[in-house]
């Protein structure tokens, strides 16, 4: 349907510009055709109306043929060798073509007042008409030109960025499928170990995994999910966290600002809260995790801290896919409108997002 109607608006476009350009004779010689003395012969309306099929004719085989396989294709020499044929064929054709339709009785475009004169008037008047009809002939053909160059270009950028699209999309598909197996390995070697200890927590923990599962598989398949979901869902993953932690580990987590009907794309805070628990708590030293989201207009600000517990497990364990795919994400799904840093100082890990919301 959008096809269609991308279609009639284009033939309408086509009969307005050609009816606007026919009418350009007429307001030039307006003030002419007001005198009563002006009349058009019959062979000059035969001339003026085979003049204008031609360059009808010579648009549409320019643009539709002669730059899509001469010009596109770089055949320069004929297509100028076509163009100027065309050129001829439109200084003898439709003369000869109006000659037959009707006998000249004047010149074209001079009233039989003036028809009179001597030869080598009549040549200087015939070549005025032939400047003319040059002048217009290389008008139709810039305009025609310009414009089947300028569409041809704005379709390739077009078929450009929806290859590029279709491309991102994949890409990001393929990042989300990563995060999730990721999230579930490491989540699953937690209950693991309380299940090797028969810890009483095993079965709570069971029941949050079961609801983080939840919130992955239904809300994650989108591009964009509510603030607030994201928060719970951090919110979740915490306490499952904290049924494995001693009291040697302090977690706190803040979120402040307006976080109501803002959109984020999904999982894109979980793994810098991952990678804190994952290398900031321990059992036999203290240490401490600290978490804050805040939200200031359009700007999401997520910091997180995490005291740093040397671990040779944890660093051969370490293989940079959480962090890496949410990098890749943010570059591709906020490209300039995010700034990530992070370093380590003071045996702490600092890690500071800013995601600039549209």
């Amino acid at each position: 349907m959008i096809s269609q109607n991308k279609k009639i608006v284009s033939v309408i476009a086509h009969l307005a510009a050609w009816a606007c350009f026919f009418a350009l004779p007429y307001l030039v010689f307006f003030p002419r055709m007001l005198d009563s003395q002006f009349t058009m012969s019959d062979h000059l309306i035969a001339t003026i109306v085979c003049n204008n099929v031609f360059l009808v004719l010579f648009y549409y085989f320019n643009t539709q043929l002669l730059i899509p396989h001469l010009l596109m294709k770089e055949k320069w020499g004929l297509y100028i060798f076509s163009i100027i044929a065309a050129l001829l064929i439109f200084l003898f054709l439709p003369k000869y073509i109006a000659d037959l339709i009707a006998a000249p009785e004047v010149h074209p475009l001079i009233n039989s007042e003036n028809a009179k004169g001597p030869p080598r008037q009549r040549m200087r008047r015939r070549g005025l008409v032939d400047t003319y009809n040059i002048a217009i002939f290389f008008l139709v053909f810039t305009v025609g030109t310009c414009i089947a160059v300028i569409q041809r270009w704005l379709k390739t950028e077009e078929t450009r960025k929806e290859t590029e699209s279709q491309k991102l999309n994949t890409e990001l598909s393929f990042l989300k499928s990563q995060i999730n197996p990721h999230f579930f390995f490491n989540t699953l070697n937690n209950i693991y170990s309380l299940a090797i200890v028969r810890s009483e927590k095993t079965a709570p923990a069971v029941m949050k995994l079961s609801s983080i599962m939840r919130y992955i598989l239904t809300e994650t398949t989108q591009d964009y999910v509510p603030l607030q979901n994201e928060v719970d869902f951090i919110h979740n993953y915490i306490e499952l966290q904290q049924v494995r932690l001693t009291n040697k580990t302090q977690v706190t987590f803040e979120s402040s600002g307006e976080i109501e009907n803002k959109l984020v794309a999904p999982l894109i805070f979980i793994p810098f809260v991952e990678n804190a628990f994952k290398y900031g708590i321990s059992t036999k030293h203290d240490s401490s995790i600290e978490i804050k989201l805040s939200v200031v207009n359009n700007s999401i600000d997520l910091k997180v801290k995490n005291y740093i517990v040397a671990s040779e497990n944890n660093m051969l364990e370490n293989t940079g896919i959480g962090i890496n795919n949410v990098k890749r994400r943010l570059e591709l799904m906020y490209p300039e409108k995010h700034t990530l840093s992070y370093e380590a100082k003071d045996n702490f890990y600092y890690v500071h997002l800013e995601i600039q919301l549209s």
